[in-house]
């Protein structure tokens, strides 16, 4: 099984902060080519997606950070069993795009310190002893009489702490204003992260769940191609077919054989992909315990869930900050004008030695007027008009994007449900037809050209059933992800609640 094209470009390719969409059709295993491909084609009417389309797209985007984790946890010698709830309770601590989300947030408050700093009292200490020689004509340009032209050496101990106190100054506490809109924006960004852990980490699961199915009907399509060999040289055996009947089961049971390499195979692939996105040890093996069979989800109304989008997803929450923080910016950077005013004091000991040192005091009070500063101030005001038009521009286009997501969703979730009930269908007539063409190879009315076919038009109903359901169950974890309640939600919505 590979990523499709879209979906990984949908899934993968939004950045952390920006909406996420992920609307995309599971692309079933290769299936090898069927002995009448023109008649196959007209059964199911539907081009298969190419392997290499999908391996070039997830190559492109394998260094995307919530595709990969941080291992943690001991190895386990036996595989270990994981459910869908541990896998999501994993992902959301060890996979690397939460992981780097979280560290955002802790810039964000250390970006924060640096702003208060300019608006906290500042203190410092400082000790120094020293010895000193004077060359009294060289530093003073006079010669005293009946003392020596060098003083010293001498010693000299001073030890003091200093203090700074921004009293007013408007554009610093514009900034620290910013700097907490910022940080709360980062906040938000990291729940929008985790979010989108929830979304990748469900689906890689929904994808081994589908490569189990490919694998389990790989298995079946196996074992009936033997039985076919078998009934093919007992009636090779009888007189009642040719030797090209039994050259015929014995390529098609090939071909099975084939197909059920190829799924295992990509089961395996896909297994690494998810272990990888949540963490686990290095070279462990697990089984996916959670079974997600079809569950018709009834959401709320299209104008309900786009307004109920609005007030929960923490992408637009975190869009608001960020053009919250851009106008403090603005008046930060206008309020460089403004005068501000500031205390300096410094309190220690001096003397020649520890023992011999007294207390000096210094305090001041500064006022710094800005006349002209070059048109410095004019520039950064310029930035910073710049910078809110382009956050306010992001997030109207966020707004179009949720609503254009939700929409997406809807629709998706309605094609995919019917495509489900047409598969199923297709499912059930190919078996009939399968079970029919046997009788009919059986009885001797026809050779087992019909049979094949209709065994390889079962193996392609089979696995666009299992395509289309996947498709089914990523259309309701993708509206869960536009509506912004994915990872409380993710459950419900593949329940069909």
């Amino acid at each position: 099984m590979r990523f499709p094209t879209r979906a990984i470009a949908i899934l993968l390719g939004a950045p952390l902060y920006g909406v996420f969409a992920a609307s995309a059709q599971y692309s079933a295993p290769a299936t090898p080519a069927p002995y009448n491909p023109i008649a196959l084609a007209d059964v199911t009417g539907t081009p298969r997606t190419a392997v290499q389309a999908g391996q070039k797209s997830y190559q492109s985007l394998a260094q995307n950070p919530n595709l990969g984790g941080v291992p943690a946890g001991n190895l386990s010698t036996t595989p270990i069993a994981l459910s869908l709830e541990e896998a999501v309770t994993r992902g959301l601590k060890q996979n690397l795009g939460g992981v780097l989300a979280s560290d955002a947030v802790t810039d964000a408050q250390g970006q924060r310190w640096q702003a208060l700093s300019e608006l906290l009292p500042n203190v410092v200490t400082d000790t120094g002893f020293g010895v000193h020689q004077v060359n009294v004509k060289a530093a003073f340009g006079i010669t005293i009489p009946g003392q020596p032209p060098i003083i010293g050496p001498f010693g000299y101990f001073d030890t003091r702490a200093y203090l700074t106190q921004s009293v007013f100054d408007w554009a610093s506490i514009e900034r620290a204003r910013a700097s907490r809109a910022q940080v709360k924006s980062a906040e938000f960004s990291s729940r929008d992260v985790r979010e989108l852990v929830v979304l990748v980490v469900v689906s890689n699961y929904l994808l081994v769940i589908a490569d189990q199915s490919e694998v389990e009907s790989a298995l079946s399509q196996r074992d009936t191609a033997k039985t076919l060999l078998q009934q093919a040289s007992d009636q090779r055996t009888a007189g009642l077919a040719s030797a090209v009947d039994v050259l015929r089961s014995q390529v098609q049971l090939q071909s099975r054989e084939q197909k059920l390499i190829v799924s295992r195979n990509d089961l395996a692939k896909q297994k690494l992909v998810l272990s990888r996105a949540i963490g686990l040890p290095l070279g462990q093996q697990f089984e996916a315990t959670t079974h997600i069979p079809y569950q018709e989800l009834t959401p709320s109304s299209l104008d309900e869930t786009i307004q109920s989008a609005y007030k929960a997803r923490p992408d637009l929450q975190s869009q608001i900050n960020r053009v919250q923080s851009a106008e403090l910016a603005r008046k930060a950077a206008s309020a460089e004008r403004y005068p501000t005013l500031g205390a300096e004091t410094d309190y220690g000991l001096s003397g020649v030695t520890p023992g011999s040192s007294h207390g000096t005091v210094d305090a001041a009070a500064t006022l710094r007027i800005p006349i002209f500063q070059g048109g410095r101030v004019h520039g950064d005001v310029l930035r910073a008009d710049a910078a809110l038009t382009e956050e306010k521009q992001r997030l109207d286009d966020l707004r179009a994007k949720i609503d254009q997501e939700v929409r997406d969703a809807f629709l998706d979730l309605e094609a995919t449900s019917q495509e489900v009930s047409v598969e199923k269908s297709a499912v059930t007539l190919a078996t009939q037809t399968l079970e029919q063409s046997r009788d009919r190879f059986t009885s001797g009315v026809t050779d087992d050209v019909e049979v094949v076919q209709a065994q390889d038009a079962l193996a392609i109903a089979t696995d666009a059933y299992i395509a289309s359901l996947y498709s089914y169950n990523l259309a309701k974890i993708s509206l869960a992800r536009a509506s912004g309640v994915a990872e409380t939600r993710y459950a419900e919505y593949l329940r069909g609640n």
